[in-house]
């Protein structure tokens, strides 16, 4: 069984410092880049949902080298309670 999307970038993001969402598209796509809904927009979609729940910060930005805009979020307490709460151990990306 797998974690819904969203769940499952907030529980990658537990176990590293900050992530840009082509590094969170990276560590995930083997267990999700086969649905249909892996792709960028989506994934920038449940990043920016979970900032604006609180559940995760911008740490910072730049341009990346084709030009476009590179953002890398981290997990805020929030988050790491709403893992430690929600997600069974089994799921964890942490220890």
């Amino acid at each position: 069984m797998l974690l819904p999307a969203r769940t499952a970038v907030l529980n990658f993001l537990y176990g590293v410092e900050s992530a840009d969402i082509a590094q969170i598209m990276g560590a995930l796509k083997s267990e999700y880049g086969s649905e249909r809904q892996f792709t960028k927009d989506r994934y920038m979609d449940h990043v920016m949902s979970l900032e604006a729940n609180g559940l995760v910060s911008l740490q910072s930005y730049d341009l990346d080298e084709k030009g476009d805009l590179r953002m890398r979020y981290s997990i805020n307490d929030e988050g790491k309670s709403t893992v430690d709460k929600y997600v069974d151990k089994k799921y964890r990306n942490h220890k």
